[in-house]
């Protein structure tokens, strides 16, 4: 174990020095945080105040279009030409033209003229306004009184709650938990690439360079690659850990300054929903803060907080382990056999292919998470890291998850076996390529 602590210490020693990979530890987490803002930023930058004024030569829709806490309606008499001659001397942000023939069903076409593009959020509302009133209008027309249809509507929520086999239930996570299963199967696919191609890239550059020549002298083929492998890993833990600190430390600032209004909104709600159950039918409503248009994030934002992260954290630890070393021994043995990367392509897509079966089925768990593929993909080993990620944050027996963890572990002592014999074989092979015949007869090799 000497020669391989030495190995192992070499190759931790050889990365730190690396700017790239000491800038990458610490650009990830700002990276992430950064997402996060952009994110942040994105649903509110739809939500910029809108002064609209109407041009309705239909003369029907004036006090009729209501607007919202950020955008405001006004109406005018002119015509449109007039409006638009004054609209850049106006504050308005914009003008909502209605034609005459639009009621009459004639294919007129509203339209809005602006200063600055008005978002999405903005286009949709005015639209569906609009689609309200001459909803109702038509109804009116064929005697039909809208009031009974809009009655006889009702929104239901629809929790669901997963019940075990003691009989216990409790609200299940579902989408939220969906999309954290799915960004966790995700970022391992990344991260056991990423550092099974600096186990591949190390040992085909020691081998091109010949200096591999000179270090197995001194250590067995076996040790040498145990020791990348295993010395990566260190540094990958290493890394995995400051940059989940980081990730921490940043988040948990950006939630108690950027976000902080939405976590003061989401307390005096909780609050109100106290109120209202405690006081019942005598609860003031009229004195209570509406927020309607926010309750699915509040939604989201309590479902977060109920993942157990520390849980999914865990496990990414040692799922994250087993996979790379997996993956890391074959690598390895592939850039035992080549001389150039471009040689290494033909081995190269057996590797990827279970990786992106994993990928695959990860994204399609977010439809169907309790599935059979599911929780065959959470087995087998080629697959089990990225898929059982992804099955996680919905709920995962313990039996089944110790199960994955051993079948991983153990696959992973068949693979280093039979990387080694190709690895002490390949190591020292140059100017021919090689081919899977060639390879299959080195595992034979005593």
């Amino acid at each position: 174990m000497g020669k391989i602590g030495l190995i192992i210490k070499r190759e931790i020693m050889a990365k730190l020095r690396s700017k790239a990979f000491v800038v990458m530890t610490f650009l990830g987490p700002l990276l992430f945080a950064g997402f996060i803002m952009i994110m942040f930023y994105a649903t509110k930058a739809d939500k910029s105040e809108q002064s609209i004024l109407v041009v309705d030569e239909t003369e029907f829709f004036k006090d009729k279009l209501s607007g919202n806490d950020y955008i405001s309606f006004s109406y005018t008499t002119d015509k449109l030409e007039k409006a638009l001659t004054d609209f850049y001397k106006s504050d308005k942000s914009s003008i909502l033209y209605i034609p005459n023939n639009l009621i009459d069903g004639a294919g007129g076409a509203t339209k809005i003229f602006y200063k600055k593009t008005p978002g999405f959020a903005v286009q949709t509302y005015v639209k569906s306004q609009i689609e309200k009133i001459v909803y109702e209008y038509k109804l009116k027309a064929n005697n039909i009184d809208p009031n009974i249809i809009h009655n006889a509507k009702q929104s239901v929520k629809l929790i669901m709650e997963k019940v075990n086999e003691q009989g216990e239930h409790a609200e299940s996570l579902s989408d939220v938990a969906s999309i954290s299963g799915f960004l966790s199967g995700a970022f391992m696919f990344i991260f056991i690439l990423i550092y099974g191609m600096m186990v591949f890239r190390s040992v085909m550059e020691e081998k091109t360079n010949r200096i591999v020549e000179i270090i197995i002298s001194s250590v067995k083929p076996t040790q040498l690659m145990l020791g990348k492998i295993l010395g990566i890993a260190i540094l990958g833990i290493m890394q995995f850990v400051t940059m989940s600190l980081l990730t921490f430390g940043l988040t948990t600032i950006l939630s108690m300054t950027v976000m902080k209004g939405v976590q003061k909104d989401y307390t005096k709600f909780q609050k109100q929903q106290e109120q209202v159950m405690k006081n019942g039918a005598t609860a003031d409503l009229d004195n209570l803060d509406k927020m309607q248009d926010k309750l699915e994030a509040f939604d989201a934002l309590e479902k977060l907080q109920k993942l157990n992260f520390f849980e999914i954290g865990i496990c990414f630890l040692f799922y994250f382990i087993g996979g790379y070393l997996f993956y890391s021994s074959l690598l390895a043995a592939i850039g035992s056999a080549v001389d150039t990367e471009a040689d290494s392509q033909q081995f190269m897509m057996p590797i990827m292919l279970p990786l992106m079966a994993g990928y695959l089925i990860a994204v399609n768990m977010m439809m169907n998470p309790e599935g059979n593929l599911a929780m065959w993909g959470s087995m087998i080993p080629f697959t089990s890291p990225i898929v059982m990620m992804a099955r996680i944050p919905n709920g995962v027996p313990l039996w089944q998850i110790l199960a994955s963890l051993g079948i991983l572990y153990s696959s992973f002592f068949g693979t280093v076996w039979l990387a080694g014999k190709n690895y002490r074989t390949g190591i020292l092979m140059y100017g021919k390529k090689t081919s899977w015949r060639e390879i299959t007869k080195w595992l034979f090799y005593k």
